[in-house]
């Protein structure tokens, strides 16, 4: 019996190590990815540049039609969105990996700012009722600060201008228009959100899969996936290196502006099994966001 068992589990252990050696040499050079263009494309850029014509930049209020559509095998978008259009039945897409952990700062033209500059002030914040506003407004409740009024812009362009143009105005905005608008004028002074979120962040933007190309090809798949935690780690390792692709891709302007950025927009690569827990820690701040509850377990690439 101690034989077949010892057997059985070498055989085990062979089937494994050939499962990974198959994805270690899978050709992942024919899969597709479609992402917007700023922060949530910084995740991948090093592997976008390598291979141009298999990565497709898009408007971020086109992304639903991305899941939709089904044509890219991979999608960067908001984990939010990835989740309100499974449960609806509208996307096959299951989140692989949550890439970004919020690239929102409260600023304003001063350069020490605190949060207790915060309380009785007047915010301007950008995307009402939108999960980024939610972030922020549990993030300020959390820390005990009472803002004497909550505004909105449409987006971190709008706030970015006011930031610029207005003295007195606190402003949310977000990586690479915060430091896009510190090389303008270096009296803005910023608080990261995250800082008062948590500084292990939120599920912003994921890494979503087509379950049809899980099933077609599962081996490239994973390679696709371990070489895109590469590419996120060089955001922190080889920032230099990430932002001349950001620029050879044109997601952003500069290598300045982009080796400045990268660093605050939170760039770090969970597999979706282990991200689980602050995702559902995410959806709890405003679960409307989500589709009205926590994903159910086959939303999560890995799941049982």
């Amino acid at each position: 019996m101690k034989k077949i068992i010892a057997l059985m589990t070498a055989l085990v252990l062979v089937m494994g190590l050939c499962a990974f050696a198959n994805a270690e040499d899978a050709d992942i050079s024919g899969l597709t990815v479609t992402s917007p263009g700023g922060a949530p494309a910084l995740a991948l850029a090093t592997m976008a540049v390598e291979n141009k014509d298999n990565y497709t930049y898009i408007a971020a209020d086109t992304i639903a039609a991305a899941f939709a559509g089904q044509e890219a095998d991979f999608i960067i978008a908001p984990v939010n969105a990835g989740a309100k259009l499974y449960k609806a039945g509208k996307s096959t897409y299951k989140l692989a990996a949550v890439v970004s952990w919020g690239n929102l700062f409260i600023a304003a033209q001063k350069a020490d700012l605190t949060a207790e500059d915060l309380n009785g002030a007047k915010i301007t914040l950008f995307g009402e009722n939108t999960i980024n506003a939610s972030v922020v407004l549990y993030a300020l409740k959390a820390n005990g600060i009472e803002p004497a009024s909550v505004e909105y812009l449409a987006g971190a362009a709008e706030t970015q201008a006011l930031l610029l143009t207005d003295a007195e105005a606190i402003v949310v905005t977000a990586e690479p228009a915060l430091t896009a608008a510190k090389m303008k004028n270096d009296q803005i002074g910023a608080i990261a959100v995250n800082g008062l979120f948590g500084e292990e962040g939120y599920a912003q933007a994921g890494l979503f899969v087509k379950a049809g190309t899980l099933e077609a090809q599962p081996e490239a798949v994973a390679a696709f996936l371990k070489a895109a935690e590469e590419a996120c780690g060089k955001c922190t390792t080889d920032v230099a290196n990430v932002a001349e692709a950001a620029v050879a891709l044109e997601i952003l302007p500069n290598a300045k502006v982009a080796a400045a950025a990268i660093p605050g927009c939170a760039i770090r690569f969970v597999t979706a099994q282990d991200a689980k827990a602050l995702v559902e820690k995410t959806v709890q701040i405003d679960p409307a966001q989500f589709g009205g509850e926590v994903p159910a377990d086959d939303f999560y690439y890995g799941a049982e």
